[in-house]
């Protein structure tokens, strides 16, 4: 699906151009679509480089996380959890460690341990499951929470914010903190009133009470200070969030008797690797939505859009941010090069970069995922899977916009 919606766009764009030389002769628009290629390239280079250093340093805090097994005490303490929404398995099934694990790297934002703890999860499922060409239960509940990614730690959007020079990077953490939050409500209890999960079972309203507890707090708390306060306040407290995440991980490596500096040059290294690593996919990406851009017809999506939400008496600020959300159930890779052409052409300060940079980190990739994780186990039906997410991915998107209005709208 990615081939072709890659391929669609330069040739979508490559025939807007020919329009634009044929019909309103723009004689200079080839000229100017060459210039953006290789300006795509340089870009997308520059980008890559100056993550190296970001990169390193915050992966090789998560290896010393890793490593002191705070990722398995997060998959101990959700246990129970996952033991009531997902019935059909046994109370010593396997499945449970990896399904915990799984999304307790999601939420430490440990990409790279957390896909294949999916994997290993979906396959686990997969032999609880009687029709093995199609999702069960649990294996769709599975998917849609990590389509609607529950990531405390937004770790990237900081590094792509801080790398394009935003004064404050992680003022964007409570926003994205309650849209994740949001899609994940809507994705549980989409598939709860699917599957028809009693969600008001004991278990499972003390772990959602406690779950939720923080994030209501923060937003009762910051959407009744001054407008003025917000955004300091909300600044101070996801600074204070990060190093204190730092010390955690430390005090746990320490305490497990890790070499603390042994596994922070390890993970650096990998944060340097994965940098370099985005190169192509940030070239291909950025690529294609300059063509689209130079074309005219990203300016006509946004303009069209705007056009019809102001027909609706909707303020069309963050129209310009819209790329990201479309780009996103696609492709993770496609929605960062979105945000960082919004960050790009408006200025990362911008309101656009902003409501871009929070749907960045209020959804994950769902067909990505889906076909990932499906594939992995040779599931080819998916039953109402897409469906549920892909209603996560709305309710994120509509969060991120409005919790964007609010925290930063001047």
């Amino acid at each position: 699906m990615l081939n072709l919606f890659w391929a669609g766009c330069i040739l979508i764009s490559f025939l807007a151009c020919l329009i634009q030389l044929l019909f309103f002769g723009n004689t200079l628009i080839f000229d100017q679509a060459i210039r953006a290629l290789f300006n795509t390239a340089g870009l997308s280079v520059e980008i890559a480089i100056g993550l190296i250093g970001l990169m390193a340093v915050w992966l090789g805090f998560f290896k010393i996380a890793e490593q002191a097994g705070l990722i398995e005490r997060v998959a101990i303490a959700l246990d129970p959890l996952f033991r009531k929404l997902m019935p059909e398995l046994s109370k010593r099934d396997p499945a449970m460690g990896a399904i915990t694990m799984n999304l307790g790297a999601n939420a430490l934002g440990l990409d790279n341990a957390a896909t294949p703890l999916g994997i290993k999860a979906m396959q686990q499922l997969q032999k609880n499951n009687t029709a093995p060409d199609t999702l069960s239960n649990a294996q769709i509940l599975f998917l849609v929470l990590n389509t609607s990614s529950v990531t405390v730690l937004p770790i990237s959007v900081f590094l792509f914010r801080a790398q394009q020079g935003a004064l404050y990077p992680t003022e964007v953490f409570i926003p994205i903190l309650l849209a994740t939050f949001t899609s994940t409500l809507v994705g549980l209890f989409s598939v709860a009133y699917v599957q028809k999960l009693d969600l008001f079972n004991r278990t499972v309203l003390l772990y959602l009470g406690g779950l939720s507890a923080i994030p209501i707090a923060l937003a009762i708390y910051f959407m009744n200070l001054p407008a003025d306060q917000m955004s300091q306040q909300a600044q101070l407290f996801a600074n204070f969030t990060l190093f204190a995440v730092i010390a955690l991980f430390l005090i746990a490596g320490l305490r497990q008797k890790i070499d603390v500096y042994a596994a922070f040059v390890s993970g650096a290294k990998q944060g340097f690797q994965t940098a370099i690593e985005l190169i192509p996919y940030l070239i291909a990406m950025l690529l294609a939505i300059a063509m689209l851009r130079v074309s005219g017809l990203l300016a006509g999506l946004i303009s069209g859009l705007s056009y019809g939400f102001g027909l609706l008496h909707i303020d069309t600020a963050f129209v310009d941010a819209l790329p990201t959300a479309l780009m996103k159930p696609f492709s993770g890779s496609g929605a960062r090069a979105a945000m960082l052409d919004v960050m790009q052409t408006e200025g990362v300060e911008s309101f656009p970069a902003k409501v871009a940079a929070v749907m960045q980190g209020s959804t994950e990739t769902t067909f990505y995922v889906l076909a990932v994780y499906c594939g992995a186990v040779g599931i080819t039906r998916i039953r109402y899977a897409i469906a549920c997410a892909l209603l996560a991915d709305a309710a994120g998107i509509s969060a991120a916009v409005f919790l964007s209005y609010v925290f930063f709208a001047t």
